[in-house]
Order: structure tokens, then C-alpha cells, then sequence
């Protein structure tokens, strides 16, 4: 099956998971109500469909596939496949951002979180970038800082938990990655955000595609390797603060999705880096569906539905790493 077909069905799945999102919950829609729903303001789904979970369901793709790109883009350059942006402290620099402004300023209105949030992403790539400048800008050792960094940051996540105990639901809520609550307030800013950095993330796929095969032979290519990596870094980073800011700590989509996209597509970045954007929004919604109808009406985050999924996915690919090593 060629690409074009793969990616194709990849959007057909999303594009049906997305209905689906739509119609399931708590109060069930019908397909018929759906359609009602989102051109009729006097359809009695108008309301929930309009205003509720159809921004829900699109903030859910949006995120899914900034944070997938996000993780495309750090496996690459990075030369690393286990790295992702909740792995090199990139997503817990932004919770604990977030974290600090639910603590410390609890009169602050939620639209201040996403701000912070997104500044704590780039807060750990300055401390990523300062800390990894006085030793060397090598891929191993981008890696190595950025799990450092981003210990010391669910350290900080860690004390404000255990100093302020009552004010912890909001800030668990948050580092568990959910979507409850997320509406056009949060899919207006994002959306062409992300539209804007998944284009010019595409558009680096041939540097992205001569960096995957080593400093030497990029330089001999002529490729700027220093300055490219920390631009391509610098829009990473970007990717997943903007994802982060708008549904928080969700983990796992940015190792999982570039490696399902490297399975179906191959390794050239000019079909992976959609691919693992349109797997990134699968996961994601899915991962939402099941934590509406899992235990209706309680919702379980869907942070935590992915991390079920990632987490023996993780293993698997740490026990291949170690067999590939043994040969």
C-alpha cells in the first residue's frame, strides 16, 4: 500500500473517531442530531455539540498532532527514538509553569495557564540550551540535560503539592493532561499556531531527513548542523508548549506516534512528520472517548488513558533497544 493511501486512511480514521467524539458521552447524540446540531442554533443538540465537544474534539487534534511533530522532530535530531517532549523535560517545564500560577496566584483567571505554560517550554529550552552550550551541542548530550531538567521541574511540581494541599485537584487535573472544559477559548489561539509550525516543520523535512544520518555527513552536504539543530530544537519546543498550554501534561503522544508513523510510512520525514500528526490526533481523541464513556458520568483524563497505552509501549521499545544493542 503506498502513502498515499496509508495517510489517507489515517485521516478517514481520524475524521470517524472525531464523529464519534462528538456523539459519545454522558448525553449520547445521534448521527442525525449531529448534523442538526452543528448547522441549526435551534436544534436542541446545538448547544452541546456546537459549544462543547465539537471545540473539545478539535483542540484534542490539534494538540495530538502538535506534540507527535514535536517528538518526530527531537527523535531526529536528537538521534535518539526514545526521546519526546515529556522525556527531555520539555512538557514538565510547562506544567510546572502552570502548576506555579495555580498555586501561587489562585485569583488568576484559567486563560493566564496556557501563557504560562507555554512560557515554562521555553524556560526549560533556555536552561536546556544554557546548561548544554558549556558542554557540547551533541545529540547524547542534549538528551541527557533534558532529562536532568526536567527532574528538577517535577521536583518543583512535587513541593508545591505537598506545601499546598488544598489547592491540589486543579494542578493534579492539570499534569494528568484533560480536556475537560476545553472550548474555543483555548482552540482560537492554538489552532493557527500550530497550522503555522506543522507547515514549517514539514518544510524542514529534507534537513530533518540530513540530519538523521550524522553531523559528518550533513556538514559535507553543506547543512549548518549547529544552527539547525537548535532552530529545529527552538520549533520543538514550540510545538509542545502550545500543545501542553492547551491540555496539559499529556504523555507519551510524542514517543508513540512518530514510531507508528516510522512503521507505516518509513523513515523519510516528508510522509512522517504528517503521518505521526495524524496519529498524534488519534491517540489523543481516542484516549478522550474512552475516559468519557469509561465510567459515564465521571470522566477519566486523557492523560492518563494514554499513559496506559504508552507506558508498556515504552517498555517494548526500551527491550528492542537493548536486543538491537546486544547484536
Amino acid at each position: 500500500m503506498s502513502n498515499n493511501w496509508i495517510l489517507g486512511s489515517g485521516i478517514i480514521l481520524l475524521f470517524l473517531l472525531a464523529l464519534v467524539s462528538i456523539a459519545a458521552g454522558a448525553v449520547p447524540i445521534a448521527p442525525i442530531d449531529i448534523i442538526s446540531g452543528l448547522t441549526d442554533p435551534n436544534s436542541r443538540s446545538y448547544f452541546i455539540v456546537h459549544e462543547v465537544r465539537l471545540p473539545r474534539t478539535l483542540v484534542a487534534i490539534a494538540a495530538g498532532s502538535g506534540l507527535a511533530v514535536a517528538g518526530a522532530i527531537l527523535q531526529t535530531i536528537l538521534r535518539n527514538h526514545l526521546a519526546s517532549p515529556d522525556v527531555i523535560g520539555i512538557t514538565q517545564g510547562a506544567s510546572f509553569a502552570a502548576v506555579s500560577v495555580i498555586f501561587l496566584f489562585p485569583a488568576a483567571t484559567a486563560s493566564i495557564l496556557p501563557a504560562a505554560a507555554f512560557g515554562g517550554a521555553l524556560l526549560s529550552l533556555a536552561i536546556l540550551i544554557l546548561i548544554s552550550r558549556r558542554l557540547t551541542l551533541a545529540p547524547a548530550t542534549l538528551a541527557l540535560v533534558g532529562v536532568a531538567v526536567g527532574s528538577v521541574f517535577q521536583a518543583g511540581v512535587q513541593y508545591y503539592i505537598v506545601t499546598y494541599p488544598t489547592n491540589v485537584n486543579m494542578a493534579l487535573l492539570w499534569m494528568s493532561g484533560s480536556l475537560w472544559g476545553r472550548g474555543w477559548e483555548q482552540l482560537r489561539p492554538l489552532a493557527p499556531l500550530l497550522l503555522l509550525m506543522l507547515t514549517i516543520a514539514i518544510g524542514n523535512a529534507k534537513k530533518l531527513n540530513i540530519l538523521e544520518v550524522g553531523d559528518a555527513i550533513s556538514i559535507s552536504l553543506g547543512l549548518l548542523v549547529r544552527r539547525e539543530r537548535l532552530w529545529l530544537l527552538l520549533l520543538s519546543v514550540c510545538l509542545a508548549g502550545a500543545s501542553v498550554s492547551a491540555v496539559g501534561a499529556i504523555g507519551f503522544i510524542g514517543l508513540l506516534a512518530p514510531h507508528i508513523a516510522r512503521t507505516l510510512v518509513g523513515t523519510q520525514n516528508q510522509w512522517r512528520l504528517p503521518m505521526a500528526a495524524v496519529i498524534g490526533a488519534i491517540l489523543i481523541v481516542l484516549g478522550d472517548i474512552v475516559g468519557r464513556i469509561l465510567f459515564i458520568p465521571r470522566e477519566v483524563p486523557a492523560g492518563i488513558v494514554t499513559s496506559v497505552i504508552g507506558a508498556p509501549y515504552f517498555i517494548y521499545l526500551l527491550q528492542r533497544a537493548r536486543r538491537i544493542g546486544r547484536h
